[in-house]
């Protein structure tokens, strides 16, 4: 069986103001809120799936969207953390391409192939004489200096009996679970990331480093804040995972092994996740800045 997504990834960009939609009024709405009044005026429906993130929007036409639809997009991404559209059989790389240049510059990757004429759009493809190498909760390219907003998934080829599921972890929801006086401790430290380290398992591949040298040339190890705060909610969010970051400064190895683990522990609590069930044609869009996932790749 094969497990065959484009996945194209949108840089941060300056918040956007939502417009009105028809005679609907725009609401602000506060960090834990999952209002979504400007999808409500456009007749679709929003399916919460999940207790601490996800939602499915239904009604939803992404290859004929624009303003309007991608304001509201914004919104349930903001509310919910996680979107999931079904049925989007004409879904174009192009409509792919425009929805993601709504929420910023688009960002390529330095490892993957892409669609042709379209860059930005990266191919996962894997099946059993092409295995995913990559089985590790993350978010994505946070050995970047500026990791991407988000990410928007299109399922084509999809394997049965749930592999390729994808899960998603709220990093908000598993920062607020935690004891008051870790979370002070935490908004003071700063982890390294490194994408020699995530892709350590490629590297090792015949051949991989000469492959990927360019891309270690461009991406030395950086370093992250190992609590932020979302730049649109101001939710708090916990900015470690177990594929990129390497260690916490200012800790002996020891130590910060220690604390890394208890988090990665802890981020994987049922009452934080959410685990999507692809069908040919769904379409992911997760923010980026406060999520992880987990394709779950047995084929």
């Amino acid at each position: 069986m094969m497990l065959r997504h484009f996945v194209n990834q949108c840089a941060a960009a300056a918040s956007r103001p939502n417009t009105c939609v028809g005679r609907c009024a725009v609401r602000f709405f506060s960090a834990h809120s999952t209002a979504t009044p400007l999808a409500d005026c456009l007749g679709w429906t929003v399916k919460p799936v999940g207790d601490a993130l996800g939602a499915e929007l239904l009604d939803v036409d992404l290859a004929t969207a624009g303003q309007k639809e991608y304001d509201a997009i914004k919104e349930a991404l903001l509310a919910y953390q996680v979107v999931f559209f079904r049925e989007q059989d004409t879904f174009t790389p192009a409509a792919h391409r425009a929805l993601a240049e709504f929420f910023g510059p688009l960002q390529t990757h330095p490892a993957y192939p892409s669609v042709e004429n379209f860059p930005e759009i990266t191919i996962l493809e894997n099946d059993a004489d092409n295995p995913s190498l990559i089985e590790k909760w993350h978010t994505d390219m946070t050995f970047m200096p500026q990791p991407p907003l988000g990410s928007i998934l299109h399922g084509l080829i999809i394997p049965d009996g749930g592999r390729g599921d994808t899960e998603f972890l709220s990093m908000a929801a598993a920062y607020d679970d935690l004891d008051e006086d870790l979370k002070v401790k935490l908004r003071t430290l700063t982890a390294e990331h490194s994408f020699e380290y995530g892709f350590q398992e490629s590297l090792a591949q015949p051949g991989g480093r000469e492959r990927l040298a360019q891309a270690l040339a461009d991406n030395p190890p950086v370093q992250h804040p190992v609590v932020r705060a979302h730049p649109d909610s101001g939710r708090h969010t916990l900015f470690v995972n177990c594929l990129f970051t390497t260690r916490v400064l200012g800790m002996d190895d020891a130590e910060s092994k220690e604390l890394l683990e208890f988090l990665y522990d802890h981020m994987l609590k049922d009452k934080f996740r959410y685990s999507f069930k692809w069908r040919p044609n769904s379409v992911a869009f997760w923010d980026n800045r406060i999520t992880q996932h987990l394709s779950l790749i047995h084929i």
